[in-house]
């Protein structure tokens, strides 16, 4: 039988890198998962949650997590370091739960090539619907952690179960269901790759100009 190829996935927590990474484990051996940070180490680089959040997360889906905090002006450099580390580790493939980046050249295509990776996007320019279908139908739960207000979203959404309901009104109210024009971010707190349901409790919500954050906790009660 043929040994199938170490991947590291490029992990957000949210729904698209949760359904990506799901998609990675039936095809490869996934090792670790990667989180960019910000510059304090603190909270996650692409969706501000907390670390220990995140870190839950990966405990709960059996895999280690491979970090680095970088600001925006050195983000390239350190994510290159941490590439350069899984391929050093005998890992071959990195995967990203990408849509609507271009098939060829890029970002992500361009820094796994010069780590001697090869890239994966098992969702890329997969009709929108039929990937949140996909998500919500293999059972996975997220919550809505961060919205544009300046895009259709409401300081109601943030908290919100991302469920069929929830994407009917997005629908009606002429949002894209994947949210992949920015309009909203959420984290993933079970499904059919985790252990357990990750038990959380909300933070207060928080709002810099046109977007609003709604943290979200490890509730270890």
């Amino acid at each position: 039988m043929q040994q199938k190829q170490k991947c590291v996935v490029s992990y957000s927590g949210g729904k698209d890198s949760s359904l990506a990474l799901y998609h990675m484990l039936q095809t490869t051996e996934v090792v670790g998962l990667i989180a960019m940070l910000e510059e304090q180490g603190q909270r996650t680089r692409s969706h501000g949650m907390d670390t220990d959040f995140i870190s839950a997360q990966a405990q709960l889906l059996g895999l280690p997590i491979i970090t680095a905090a970088a600001s925006w002006q050195d983000y390239e450099a350190e994510f290159a370091k941490l590439l350069a580390q899984c391929q050093h580790q005998g890992v071959s493939v990195l995967a990203t739960g990408d849509l609507d980046v271009p098939a060829v050249g890029s970002w992500h295509e361009q820094m796994a090539h010069a780590a001697g990776l090869q890239l994966q996007m098992p969702l890329l320019q997969r009709p929108h619907q039929a990937v949140v279908d996909e998500f919500i139908d293999l059972g996975f739960v997220a919550i809505v952690v961060t919205v544009n207000l300046s895009l259709g979203m409401r300081p109601e959404d943030l908290g919100r179960e991302f469920n069929r309901e929830f994407v009917q009104e997005l629908q009606q109210r002429g949002i894209d269901v994947a949210g992949e024009g920015g309009e909203f971010h959420t984290s993933v707190i079970d499904g059919p790759i985790f252990a357990q349901r990750l038990a959380v409790r909300q933070g207060s919500k928080v709002y810099h100009g046109d977007y609003g954050f709604l943290p979200l906790y490890v509730d270890n009660k």
